[in-house]
């Protein structure tokens, strides 16, 4: 199994508490610890504006800003966004900044890319919010054009949403083919078949039974279209609360409850916690392996792991490092 690590740009309310000249500190550090320790193969950030699980006034860094700033201060982590919203950035204009930082990393940059789903900050840049329809058929043609761009050096197409007409994206990326696409969402008309046609990953529920369902829905569009469903690595996201038993397990849960109180209201505050709690990845690190093991014989290949806490205290991250990873390398 491959491992990739969130790190905290605020969305989750996860930087709260730490002054924000300070927060490229504190996001650059983690970096570097992954970095620095071959268990994680890369680091991702979330695509949004605004926080959640409500709209507050606290930061939430932009993602593709932080991509070009990890790409500098990092030398071997690969670089990923879970996942890129279309409609915030024109496709062709996507495809340059996605190049340029793809040079800058050396080759290590992912395009985790999505039809979006945040109406309250959609409508406050602007953006409206078309229907899910209008979404995913958008998602398709974005991604035709950052394909055609990163293979040919220019794209054009006339669609419903897009009008590109000879988009010169030069330099080319660095990585032969292109940068890969991960199409996340379990969409299954839709999002899954644009999968089938493009991905070399996909992310969705990492529950067992639903990971086993979008699975085979993958499937039946790769036979549709005749493309190779083994070809495509299946990945999902973790919520990640890691204690040596039982008793510092319920300590972690404890503080993270603790240091969003202030910040949201007292429902969403016990909905979040209750996620967290109830988690597939959740426990020690010998009930996280178990789980973990159980999904990867459905075929999910690739964890990509957040730890709520990580901008406070990375034990928790250690510890994965050392006792759960190497049981499932």
């Amino acid at each position: 199994m491959r491992f990739g690590l969130f790190v905290p740009q605020g969305w989750r309310h996860d930087l709260v508490g730490i002054a924000p000249a300070e927060h490229w500190q504190v996001m650059s550090s983690l970096a570097r610890l992954a970095d620095a320790d071959p268990v994680w193969e890369s680091i991702w950030v979330y695509d949004h504006f605004h926080t959640v699980p409500v709209p507050s006034e606290e930061a939430t860094h932009e993602a593709w800003t932080l991509m070009a700033a990890f790409a500098a201060a990092t030398s071997r982590v690969r670089l990923g966004q879970m996942c890129t919203c279309m409609a915030y950035r024109n496709p062709a204009y996507l495809a340059k900044v996605a190049a340029t930082v793809d040079v800058v990393s050396g080759g290590r940059t992912e395009m985790g890319i999505g039809a979006g789903w945040y109406e309250h900050e959609w409508r406050a840049y602007g953006y409206g919010f078309p229907s899910a329809g209008e979404r995913l058929a958008a998602l398709e043609e974005g991604v035709e054009i950052m394909r055609q761009a990163w293979t040919t050096g220019s794209a054009t197409l006339q669609g419903r949403h897009y009008q590109v007409d000879g988009a010169i994206v030069r330099p080319l990326p660095l990585q032969e083919g292109g940068i890969p696409f991960w199409i996340a969402g379990g969409g299954e008309r839709k999002t899954l078949r644009t999968a089938a046609k493009y991905a070399a990953y996909t992310n969705f529920d990492g529950t067992p039974e639903v990971f086993a369902h979008k699975s085979e829905v993958l499937a039946g569009h790769c036979r549709d279209l005749g493309t190779d469903f083994g070809a495509i690595v299946r990945s999902a996201n973790y919520n990640v609360v890691l204690g040596r038993d039982e008793a510092e397990v319920e300590e972690r849960l404890r503080g993270i409850e603790e240091r969003l109180r202030p910040h949201l209201p007292e429902a969403k505050l016990a909905e979040t916690v209750q996620q967290l709690r109830s988690g597939p990845a959740v426990g020690t690190p010998e009930q996280v392996v178990e789980t973990l093991r159980h999904v990867e014989g459905l075929g999910m290949t690739y964890a990509i792991t957040y730890f709520a806490e990580a901008a406070y205290d990375t034990s928790g991250i250690e510890l994965f490092a050392a006792e759960v990873a190497p049981a499932l390398r």
